[in-house]
């Protein structure tokens, strides 16, 4: 299934992953089996390696990485951040978390990988950091994890009024 084919689906009971997708880390932050609170989990380095010549089941390690979470932690659905711009467009960030949501999508089936708006998440979790008084490293060191609580509550919240 393509990341973009189940927006509206709200699995059963079950932990879901949000994902904020940058370009030196992965952020990465889950619910509970209820799907009421997204918590921080972990920040994961991104493997920006190439994939060696001829071999297509190649995974990087940071996919790889966020594949074990999802089992071990009996994910459901994956939740991913998709930048769109104020004005709603996509833009080249889209395109690139669009393809990383693809080869995510391969290594977790069937769990099935969703994208979500993300507008605003990374300057929402900076904002909330700062107002917590979190500064200068430490917050470098976790706003990738408040970006995915960000974008994961956004999602489990959504979905909650859908299916009311």
């Amino acid at each position: 299934m393509t990341p973009d084919a189940q927006q509206g689906v709200l699995p059963g009971r079950g932990r879901r992953l949000g994902v904020d997708v940058g370009k030196v880390r992965v952020g990465v932050a889950i619910s509970d089996p209820d799907g009421i609170l997204a918590t921080p989990l972990a920040t994961v380095p991104r493997d920006v390696s190439p994939p060696p010549p001829d071999d297509e089941t190649w995974v990087p390690s940071d996919v790889a990485e966020l594949a074990r979470l999802v089992a071990e932690h009996e994910v459901v659905a994956v939740i991913v951040g998709l930048p769109v711009t104020l004005a709603g467009t996509e833009s080249y960030a889209a395109e690139y978390v669009r393809s990383y949501a693809q080869v995510l999508a391969r290594a977790v089936a069937p769990v099935p990988v969703l994208l979500t708006d993300e507008r605003m998440s990374t300057a929402a979790a900076t904002r909330r950091l700062s107002e917590r008084g979190v500064r200068g490293g430490r917050r470098r060191a976790v706003v990738d994890q408040a970006a995915a609580v960000e974008i994961l509550q956004g999602w489990l919240d959504a979905a909650r009024r859908r299916h009311a």
